[in-house]
């Protein structure tokens, strides 16, 4: 009787060790036996006025969110996972107009257009634009917090593609 419970419980745990989808606190849903690599090609900057060093913070930012929220690796090219694109939109707008129409605050909006291959599953392949905004006060000139609002765009950029390339939410 006991030898039968042993290798029960054996046989459980091997049926289970063969299944490894993977979740973590990322949120992430990566099948870690199928899909190994990534790749993340260099998004140039089509935007008129954006800061020169916006192109390769933001491709820097999108390899960084894979390579610190999953066990995948960077490679050049051809990964299992595929990220390429372009910068679309960069602009600073007034928001919150005041009663003297002087607006409070600012808003400065990106725009990246990505194409997403998966090359393990072709249904989760997607192109789609991501848009992300950062607001700050209009009393402050672009230049003094423009690097700091950048830092934020991408975040959330980044957090949104991650979201919808690897999350099953």
């Amino acid at each position: 009787m006991r030898i039968q419970a042993i290798i029960s419980l054996g046989a459980i745990a091997v049926v289970f060790s063969a299944c490894s989808v993977n979740y973590g606190f990322s949120g992430a849903s990566v099948d870690y036996n199928e899909v190994k690599t990534y790749s993340v090609d260099f998004f140039p900057n089509y935007a008129p006025l954006a800061q020169p060093t916006l192109a390769q913070e933001f491709t820097e930012e999108l390899r960084n969110i894979f390579l610190n929220q999953t066990k995948l690796d960077l490679v050049k090219t051809d990964g299992d996972l595929q990220f390429s694109g372009k910068i679309t939109d960069y602009r600073t707008a007034p928001v919150s107009i005041q009663a003297n129409e002087v607006a409070a605050q600012n808003k400065l909006t990106i725009t990246v257009s990505v194409v997403f291959v998966n090359t393990k599953d072709d249904t989760k392949n997607f192109e789609q634009s991501f848009t992300q905004y950062a607001l700050y006060d209009s009393d402050k000139p672009l230049s003094e917090v423009e690097s700091t609002l950048i830092e934020q765009v991408n975040e959330l950029l980044t957090q949104d593609i991650f979201n919808k390339a690897v999350s099953d939410w």
